[in-house]
């Protein structure tokens, strides 16, 4: 039987220098933005199950804003229209990135983070539409546990102080951008109803200028941001959910650079906004919508209610073997080979660790069951549970082989010859070597130096007095 043929592909391998850069600085904004989120997110709880509770839904529920513009909304409203506006214009930053410059501009190198994506979500969602289904609940809720909270599982990462090698932690962020994408277009298809086609219209026009303001050239946020503010109202007054506005904005930015540019203009905005994202609009979104009341009760109706009790499943199994049934079935039909120092177990961690879905999870909840406040509440306090079970499921696993991720990141990480580049990234260039060998002759010369010292002291010691 001919052998089968070989493949250098190499899935989960090393990445460019210029993309582990930009990997390793946008993960660190999100590791940071994930512990703030993380703390929001207790504060809620705290704040909603203490005898303070009552102001807790005073503030969340306070209107506030122009009515006339209709937008007369809660705080919780404008947390989630407005403040995740922010998030999602970041979001579309990322996607247009990855399509022109990053990871899935490649389609052959695209195929498997998207199928992994696509199965990743499409599972969860098929999990919960049984569950749901079979106890007689509601179907509503399936786009729910499709959606990988990539700030939320950096700080469980940060928090267990879990190391991992940069290219898991690209697919990873690769698989949090697929999953905005379609979470975008879930929100944008489902979630509308009862059109405005005059404020549509202004959307579309203004998301016109902004577009030929851009391609003009023309420079100032005191331009931008208040045209971003009457696109953001007019989307809103749409009917359709305000959070595409900041999408269809962050697309529309150029992530390519020209000549004489270090940054396109898309990443250089990507580095000024991303810090109010992660660190300011996600985590006041979190701190109005994670507060729901926990007891006894509420804990065993989030195990034994259709609904939540499918949101559960959906993120702890679902997600799990959605993303690592993706990326096996995957790397078999493109014949990619999985990285030497990694194995199938390690991509089993990873594809729980997308369990944790809480930010686009909540933000979903409240749009399927927004008649129904209890079952709202449910929803959430499943989103929690499930992303709690998730973690801590992901930290176990990744655990066991922290050891071996450790020595991988150090390996990667090495700067010997200290000239601000990973000697990794060096091995095939001479000026490299030709350092090392200075840097290795010096230190040889100083230790002959302190030979010849040690042997005429030890000479002199031995000599007669």
């Amino acid at each position: 039987m001919a052998a089968p043929p070989t493949t250098d592909r190499k899935f989960l391998g090393r990445l460019s220098l210029p993309e582990r850069t930009f990997v390793a600085d946008a993960l660190r904004t999100e590791t940071v933005g994930g512990v703030l989120l993380l703390a929001a997110a207790i504060a809620a709880l705290i704040w909603a199950n203490t005898p303070l509770g009552d102001s807790y839904e005073s503030v969340r529920d306070f209107h506030v804003g122009p009515s006339a513009l209709g937008l007369d909304l809660s705080i919780q409203h404008w947390a989630a229209e407005g403040l995740l506006a922010v998030f999602f214009f970041v979001a579309g930053i990322e996607l247009k990135r990855e399509l022109v410059a990053g990871e899935l501009r490649d389609p052959k190198a695209a195929a498997l983070p998207v199928i992994a994506a696509i199965c990743g979500m499409a599972v969860p969602a098929l999990v919960y539409v049984l569950v749901a289904t079979t106890g007689g609940g509601s179907a509503a809720g399936w786009a729910v546990p499709t959606a990988t909270d990539i700030a939320f599982a950096l700080a469980v990462l940060a928090v267990l102080g879990t190391s991992l090698p940069s290219a898991l932690r690209a697919f990873l962020l690769t698989l949090a951008v697929v999953d905005d994408l379609f979470a975008i277009l879930i929100i944008a298809v489902f979630f509308t109803d009862g059109l405005n086609f005059a404020a549509l219209g202004g959307a579309v026009i203004g998301l016109g200028v902004f577009w030929l303001l851009l391609r003009k050239g023309v420079r100032g946020w005191y331009v931008y941001v208040p045209l971003a503010l009457v696109i953001w109202g007019l989307m809103y007054n749409s009917g359709v959910h305000a959070t595409i506005a900041g999408v269809a904005m962050g697309l529309m930015l150029r992530c390519t650079t020209r000549k004489g540019e270090e940054y396109s203009p898309g990443v250089h905005i990507e580095h000024l906004v991303r810090p109010l994202s992660a660190g300011l609009a996600v985590p006041l979104f979190a701190l109005f919508s994670a507060g729901v009341s926990v007891s006894g009760n509420s804990l065993t109706d989030v195990f034994s209610k259709p609904e939540p009790l499918g949101v559960v499943l959906g993120l702890v199994v679902g997600k799990t073997v959605g993303v690592f049934g993706g990326t096996w079935l995957a790397a078999r039909f493109t014949r990619a080979e999985l990285n030497d120092d990694l194995a199938w177990p390690d991509v089993f961690a990873v594809a729980s660790l997308a369990g944790i879905g809480f930010t686009v999870s909540l933000l979903i909840g409240e749009l399927a069951f927004s008649g129904d406040a209890v079952l709202t509440d449910e929803i959430k306090a499943a989103v929690l549970m499930g992303s709690l079970i998730a973690a801590v499921f992901a930290g176990i696993l990744l655990k066991l082989r922290d050891r071996k991720y450790r020595s991988l990141t150090e390996e990667e990480e090495r700067d010997d010859d200290q000239d601000g580049i990973p000697d990794i990234y060096e091995m095939d260039k001479p000026e490299y070597h030709l350092r090392m060998a200075a840097i290795y002759e010096e230190k040889a010369a100083e230790h002959r130096r302190k030979a010849e010292l040690a042997g005429a002291s030890h000479d002199g010691g031995d000599s007669p007095a």
